[in-house]
């Protein structure tokens, strides 16, 4: 599932066009860094096209997931305010959407539903994450092996997710 679709479902009209506002695109070049293990950074990003690879360097490097379009980089960094774990790297020309992380906190300070919706798709979608995780680990049984955990809808979106699809495409777009 697109995680971005979690963050843009859960916002009001004004607050996506607060992100459109700040937000801006950044290319990122085949084989460029977007977030490096270990350095701080300034933004949360959404893919809007490539593909990127994760890695860590404590385990050799190794790619350990593919992210593509409409995923949610730099989200945990953001919450804990600690520097990532893990580098991300554009396997393709990229273009992410980057809201600036001074930003995305004042906003978050002052306006107490924004922040509520924030927040709760963020949990919504690290939630599903550690689902997924522990199922390919063989320590979740929610998931019938039949389904595509990565594609399994999470309820809390259902009733917003046309629109939410719409605001993403919207970001690739403009």
């Amino acid at each position: 599932m697109r995680k971005a679709l979690y963050l843009l479902a859960a916002i009001s009209d004004r607050d996506f066009e607060w992100l459109l506002s700040v937000g801006k695109h950044q290319a990122v070049s085949a084989g460029q860094d977007l977030i490096l293990e270990g350095s701080p950074i300034n933004a949360l990003y959404i893919v809007l096209s490539g593909i990127f690879s994760v890695s860590v360097e404590g385990l050799g490097d190794n790619e350990l997931a593919r992210i593509s379009t409409g995923e949610v980089l730099g989200e945990i960094s953001f919450i804990d305010a600690r520097s990532p774990t893990a580098t991300v790297r554009a396997v393709e020309d990229a273009l992410v959407w980057a809201i600036p992380r001074s930003q995305l906190t004042a906003k978050l300070s002052q306006d107490v539903a924004f922040s509520s919706h924030f927040y709760r798709a963020i949990a919504t979608f690290l939630s599903d994450r550690l689902r997924n995780t522990l199922g390919r680990l063989g320590y979740n049984n929610d998931f019938p092996p039949e389904i595509d955990k990565d594609d399994a809808l999470n309820p809390t979106i259902e009733g917003n997710l046309e629109l939410a699809k719409v605001r993403l495409d919207w970001l690739l777009s403009h």
